[in-house]
């Protein structure tokens, strides 16, 4: 772990962008003094978390990578199944975190940061008869407005609960009128933080998280109170 915490450490100070060569295998033997099992053994860690891509052949080597949202999710769910949690958890956790940042949001949002919000919304449009697209376009929309919050860490908190809430791969089906109603929410949200109306802000997510939560109870009850299965959302 030591030496995967010196990699990790030694990516962030340097600020090295992701696709940066890290040094080659034989010159981190050198500066650690480990074996090469162990060395191995760190850098596949670092891979399985998103970290670093290995790349085999000639010229390849480990190279910077940038951890997702889904890479969190994955030990969340992970960590949930061991202690039997519900599904239902997760959406009272973003009950309560959300609402917060989208008010967070709208206190201090850029003109910038607000248009990507209506680019999100306009691509929802574009695309509204792609499932897979929506999906994921919503996830970017739920990530905009908690990073526009200014909170790094709740940021990827939210942006890997709302992985674990699309349930896509539970059975949930999301159709195109529920799709219609879900870019008639993002767009009030995305109204109320450009306006800088921190109680629609608010308001308006909380809206949009508890109509899901209804959603689910009145067409997929059973997924509600089920135990979260890390072997049914990891991808």
């Amino acid at each position: 772990m030591l030496i995967a915490q010196r990699i990790v450490s030694e990516i962030a100070d340097n600020n090295l962008p992701p696709g940066t060569p890290i040094s080659p295998e034989k010159e981190m033997l050198a500066e650690f003094g480990v074996a090469r099992g162990t060395l191995r053994e760190a850098l596949r860690f670092l891979e399985i978390h998103g970290v670093i891509t290995i790349k085999t052949g000639p010229g390849g080597g480990p190279m910077v990578a940038r951890p997702g949202s889904r890479h969190l999710g994955g030990i969340i769910a992970m960590m949930m199944q061991l202690e039997h949690a519900s599904f239902e958890s997760v959406l009272e956790a973003r009950a309560t975190i959300e609402p917060t940042l989208a008010r967070s949001a709208a206190e201090q949002i850029s003109d910038g940061a607000a248009n990507d919000l209506y680019e999100s919304i306009q691509r929802m449009r574009d695309n509204i008869e792609d499932g897979d697209f929506f999906l994921a376009e919503n996830e970017r929309f739920h990530a905009a407005v908690s990073t526009a919050s200014g909170n790094d860490l709740l940021a990827m908190v939210i942006g890997s609960l709302s992985w674990i809430c699309d349930a896509s791969p539970l059975g949930v089906e999301y159709p195109p009128e529920s799709r219609e109603a879900v870019i008639e929410m993002h767009t009030k949200i995305a109204d109320a933080i450009a306006a800088h109306n921190p109680d629609a802000a608010e308001r308006e997510m909380a809206l949009h998280i508890e109509s899901f939560e209804i959603y689910l109870a009145k067409r997929y009850p059973q997924v509600i109170g089920d135990p979260i299965r890390w072997d049914q959302l990891e991808p």
